[in-house]
């Protein structure tokens, strides 16, 4: 439209120049003379041009005329006024005053101009519609629309020149214009000091979009727009979210990055001490070859005896070198040597010291699948090849789905000289050939099985039948699955043949697991016994909901024995005690102990303080004690941070931590602490116990006559037993992927004669225990560590008399996977067994299905030995 109105001004202004300099006169009658017919030209303008120069002006200039130009006239199709179709009547404009005194001039929209009709005198007829186009009407004037054209009073006679001076004098009404472009013109006249007036008409294009249209396609692109914001919001979060799972993907492959790596590395340190051992194997033949054996026999006489003696001999080296090869090459691979297995060679898959066929059940075992020298073990579904004990006598053999259990080194003195001796043995569940008891009602009396020895005790019935007179230590080694809906309670009972009733040694309780996996419980507890009396062990459950479990009751079958006796005579002058701790209703954090003695061979040795919280020593000696306890926890603080339960001995005022065991807790439900160990007294000294629980975890301590809140100590002169203790070493801690591992350890107490902690420059250096002096030990092992295992296997191995042979395993325990949400697990080995000169014990730490993340070296984890003199 501005473009327009320019354009309008440009052609406005060229007309008014071009005006300004004619002085013709145009019109119909120019004069009021009546007998004027003819066209007023040239002089007979004269008057009129008279009477408007004798105009006078407010200002001594004379004002240069202007004359405004309409535009032309709007089609009725195109006006904004509809119903108006005739033009208004044109104007002709004058010469305008500059300066204006009355209030028109305040308005800049509103123009005052002097008008003039062309009709000066005479009779004029009115100039209506059409008919100024056939009364000769011409110029800009006639062309503005009917609207906007001045309609003056008919002028008619004389009066028509009185009328024209009066116009000249400025007496006509002031034209109002509201035009944007009129606005523009009046401030552009204002410059050169005349009035405008102006009619602009637009015409409406292509390109005018009705307000309502407008409104819509606003609205529309309003809602488009907000579409393409919202998608593509929805589109950042999906690119957030990728990234976020890129990120985890990431991590994960890192983290399995990490664990290949570190098994290349288990696997590489493997092949270097398999290089080391075939060097060192190579090297023993070449020294001890059978030509040397042969030069020394070679002075000798030439006899049939002698022939015999050399075959002899070159045949023991050859099975001593089978021998050292199998035990180099435990990697050995069944699946190609043994035709047949799995009943598809295709299927067999090896694995370090046996194969797996895949499905592979317990009747398959039964049926030979696993063939000769191999037993099925059902912890991990393979075949695993039998313990041969190293030469030595076995407790039982092996069978289809269990492994040989080795008796351990016999005693050698005879059992009326004695001070000490050992036993060992398995324990299984009645009657059941893959050791599960699938219903019980309430108990089922476990099954023992072992060796008899006419002068110690002997295997009747499933129990131990005892020979001798003296007070005997027990620890068994119970790695139990179950899937009774409350906890399972194992007992140790003793029967006197005396005529008095039996009692209950000791009790722990294995609690309920969603996982069920297997779960391992240390029983531990002394007697004073006779010969006749009976030991036995047995489950029972605390409801009926395990008659309907399919699972039942599961025993882990060791690979070693689990039941260990430690005997000492009288003459040794060893005193035994049990005492009952006195339970309170609840207890939020610390509990201090307090106990009521039920059992004790001599009062005056050993005996309890004047309020019950310490057992008091009244000689030097070596003690060896197991307190276990029972208990209900609520809380998830209980799960997470879990129990402690410390030993502390108080010598001359002063008391020193002698070991501590951790336990992870339960919510609502029953399970037991247990704490063993072993130290060096002197008269006047106090072992004192105590039980740390979380302080957001609700405790209730429980206690009767079955022994689950129990204390059990021997006592030994210091003259024929001393006491070791070490901590586990944080040098060298075995993590990741680990497969029979060995532990090193810290020596935390003095060193004693008849036993050390191999020291540095050695073999064994942190790593191997060896005993100076015969006798027989006992061993208790607790470890605090966070894993992802399957199984976690402790062993307890001694190293063979000969040069090469393999380790005899002693003792095993087994723990499962880790109790959810708890941050740490445990794991407690106890053991007795007979040691000669130079017999040197250590610990390996097996790992199956998982790896082993880290092991706590600061508390929780450690040794301890009592050694009595034989």
């Amino acid at each position: 439209m501005a473009s327009v109105c320019i354009l309008f001004l440009l052609w406005a202004t060229c007309m008014l120049s071009e005006e300004a300099v004619s002085e013709t006169c145009r019109g119909t009658r120019c004069f009021p003379d009546p007998d004027w017919i003819g066209p007023c030209v040239g002089a007979h303008c004269q008057g009129l041009r008279d009477a408007a120069s004798s105009r006078t002006f407010p200002n001594s200039a004379q004002p240069r005329p202007v004359r405004v130009y309409p535009s032309f006239q709007q089609d009725a199709r195109f006006s904004p006024y509809q119903g108006q179709s005739a033009p208004l009547a044109p104007y002709a404009v004058v010469q305008a005053q500059q300066a204006v005194p009355d209030a028109r001039r305040t308005n800049p929209k509103t123009l005052t101009a002097d008008v003039a009709h062309p009709c000066a005198g005479g009779t004029c007829p009115p100039a209506d519609g059409d008919d100024t186009a056939a009364r000769g009407c011409k110029g800009v004037g006639c062309k503005l629309p009917g609207r906007m054209r001045h309609k003056p009073k008919p002028c008619v006679g004389n009066g028509c020149g009185a009328h024209a001076e009066e116009l000249g004098r400025g007496g006509a009404a002031p034209v109002h214009v509201r035009d944007t472009a009129a606005q523009f013109l009046s401030e552009f006249g204002s410059e050169t000091g005349a009035w405008i007036q102006l009619t602009c008409d637009m015409k409406a294009g292509a390109n005018d979009v009705p307000s309502e249209d407008a409104l819509v396609l606003q609205l529309q692109l309003s809602e488009d727009q907000k579409d393409l914001v919202e998608a593509l919001k929805s589109q950042q979060e999906e690119v957030r979210e990728l990234q976020r799972l890129l990120g985890e993907q990431q991590g994960t492959l890192l983290l399995q990055q990490r664990e290949i790596l570190e098994q290349q590395r288990s696997m590489f340190e493997q092949l270097e001490d398999v290089k080391s051992h075939y060097n060192l194997m190579m090297e023993t033949i070449k020294q001890t070859s059978f030509q040397n054996i042969q030069g020394d026999l070679g002075g000798h006489v030439e006899t049939p005896s002698v022939r015999d003696g050399a075959g002899n001999a070159q045949q023991a080296l050859a099975l001593h070198k089978v021998d050292m090869e199998a035990s180099v090459m435990e990697d050995r691979d069944e699946c190609l040597e043994i035709p047949g297995l799995c009943r598809d060679q295709q299927k067999c898959l090896n694995t370090p010291g046996g194969f797996r066929c895949p499905g592979m059940t317990e009747h398959d075992a039964f049926s030979g699948l696993c063939g000769h020298g191999y037993f099925f073990n059902a912890a991990v579904d393979e075949c695993q090849a039998c313990n041969d004990c190293d030469g030595e006598p076995a407790a039982s053999p092996c069978t289809a789905n269990a492994d040989t259990v080795c008796s351990g080194a016999a005693a050698s003195a005879a059992p009326e000289a004695a001070l000490s001796l050992s036993w060992a043995g398995d324990v299984s569940l009645p009657g059941a050939e893959g050791h599960t008891l699938a219903h019980f009602s309430h108990g089922a009396q476990l099954h023992v099985s072992g060796r008899s020895d006419s002068a110690l005790v002997a295997v009747e019935k499933g129990r131990l039948v005892l020979r001798q007179h003296g007070l005997v230590w027990l620890d068994e080694n119970l790695s139990v699955h179950h899937g009774c809906r409350s906890f399972i309670q194992a007992c140790l009972r003793l029967n006197s043949t005396h005529g008095s009733e039996g009692r209950h040694l000791s009790g722990v309780r294995v609690e309920q697991q969603d996982a069920r996996s297997f779960q391992s419980a240390s029983i531990s507890g002394v007697a004073e016994v006779a010969p006749g009396d009976l030991i036995s062990l047995s489950v029972r459950s605390a409801s009926q909901h395990c008659n309907d479990s399919s699972e039942g009751v599961q025993l882990f079958h060791h690979s070693a024995a689990s039941l260990s006796l430690l005997w000492l005579s009288h003459d040794t002058g060893a005193v035994a005690m049990t005492a009952q701790a006195a339970v309170s209703a609840h207890y939020h954090t610390n509990h201090r102990l307090a106990f009521r003695t039920t059992y004790t061979s001599d009062p005056y040795v050993v005996g309890l303080t004047h309020d019950g919280r310490g057992i008091r020593f009244a000689e030097s000696g070596a003690v060896r004690f197991v307190f276990q306890q029972a208990l209900y926890s609520m809380g998830h603080a209980c799960v997470s941070e879990g129990f402690q339960v410390l030993a502390y001995l108080n010598h001359n005022g002063t008391g020193s931590e002698l070991c501590r065991s951790f336990r992870p807790g339960v919510h609502y439900r029953d399970t037991s602490l247990s704490l063993s160990g072993a130290a060096t007294v002197a008269p006047g000294d106090t072992l004192l116990l105590e039980i740390l629980s979380p302080p957001q975890c609700n405790v209730r301590f429980f206690g009767d006559e079955t022994g689950i809140s129990a204390l059990s100590l021997v006592w030994v002169p210091a003259a024929l037993s001393s006491s070791l203790s070490a901590s586990v070493s944080n040098a060298s801690l075995p993590s990741g992927a680990v497969r029979n591992k060995p532990l090193f350890f810290r020596q935390t107490t003095a060193g004693v004669a008849q036993m050390d902690l191999q020291g540095r420059g050695s073999a064994g250096h942190r790593r191997d225990v060896v005993f100076r002096e015969s006798g027989t030990a006992s061993v208790a092992l607790d470890l605090k560590l966070i894993h992802s295992c399957n199984l976690v296997k402790v062993t307890l191995l001694r190293r063979g008399a000969a040069e090469g042979a393999r380790p005899v395993p002693l003792a095993q325990q087994v723990e499962g996977q880790m109790p959810e949400g708890s941050r740490y697990a445990r794991v407690s080995l106890r053991a007795s067994f007979q040691v000669h000169n130079g017999t040197a014990v250590f610990f390996t730490l097996d790992c199956v299905r998982g790896r082993v993340n880290q092991i706590s070296h600061q508390s929780g984890s450690g040794v301890s030995i009592l050694w009595v003199a034989a």
